[in-house]
């Protein structure tokens, strides 16, 4: 007798036809024309009521002893939609982001950005592979830029708060809540994001085809007030006094303060503008 090749796979989505009950649940023909190879689809991954006759649509999936099983609880997204969704499992050949499906779907390792801790958020977008299973990838560029908007009423120096959906050689792209697309470029970052991570920029420029560029460094007016604040925070609980002037060693000031010289040297130069401290022979006094 020919073998009926099974119809349906793991990873799937389908509309299937309720077609015997037993006191697991309901069984769903899988179309091969035996009554063995029906789907289970359980009493518990109903999420309504079925009658035999029904059209159901279920999403398939391996159960622990690797038989073809349904549920009722399918993806929340389209094939070729993005989301921002969150990682589940990781394993050498890549990751499983929740889709809200009964199980999660598989990111294989080529279409991963960075490697990815469970419980982060990335955007990505759902779509079928090769073999038909449904699948995800993080390369999102061209549906995001399809999703952006201009930027608009937007200037410079103003803060926007965005999730980072790649990184590059050039630096780092985020999605803005408002569906603008920003860059920051490497320089302009003190510190390594991760992709999928949902951070706050400054505007430094709004181009002429309404993207922006932006910096995670702090304005240098808000940046000389930290750094004057960690100086006098210093000097107070050192009776006033530290070994440390304009000509200290960057690595001196770099180890001690976390700054840089000329950081040390702007903060410095603001609190004796105003009157608070004074050098003396290589150190800084707290002015009395």
């Amino acid at each position: 007798m020919e073998k009926v090749q099974k119809k349906y796979g793991p990873s799937t989505v389908a509309t299937l036809k309720a077609v015997r009950e037993s006191e697991l649940g309901i069984f769903l023909d899988a179309e091969t024309g035996n009554t063995n190879d029906d789907i289970l689809l359980h009493k518990t991954q109903q999420t309504h009521a079925v009658n035999i006759g029904d059209d159901v649509k279920v999403f398939l999936y391996l159960d622990p002893k690797r038989r073809l099983t349904a549920s009722m609880r399918v993806p929340k997204m389209r094939e070729g939609q993005i989301a921002r969704l969150k990682v589940i499992n990781v394993s050498k050949d890549g990751a499983f982001l929740d889709v809200g499906a009964e199980r999660g779907i598989f990111m294989p390792y080529a279409g991963m950005r960075g490697n990815l801790k469970i419980g982060e958020v990335v955007w990505a977008k759902l779509y079928t592979d090769k073999s038909g299973r449904l699948a995800v990838t993080m390369k999102v560029e061209d549906e995001i830029r399809r999703a952006s908007v201009r930027a608009e009423n937007v200037r410079k120096g103003q803060v926007i708060t965005g999730s980072i959906y790649n990184i590059t050689d050039r630096g780092i792209f985020l999605l803005t809540k408002e569906r603008y697309i920003a860059f920051v470029p490497h320089h302009e970052a003190p510190y390594k994001p991760r992709v999928g991570e949902e951070i706050s920029a400054r505007v430094t420029y709004v181009r002429p085809d309404g993207r922006i560029n932006a910096s995670l460094r702090k304005a240098k007016a808000e940046a000389i007030g930290n750094d004057s604040d960690k100086l006098m925070i210093f000097l107070q609980s050192h009776d006033g006094r530290m070994p440390y002037s304009d000509s200290s060693s960057p690595e001196l000031i770099k180890g001690k303060f976390g700054i840089s010289k000329a950081a040390f040297k702007r903060a410095l130069g603001h609190l004796m503008k105003d009157g608070l401290v004074i050098e003396k022979e290589g150190w800084t006094l707290l002015k009395k």
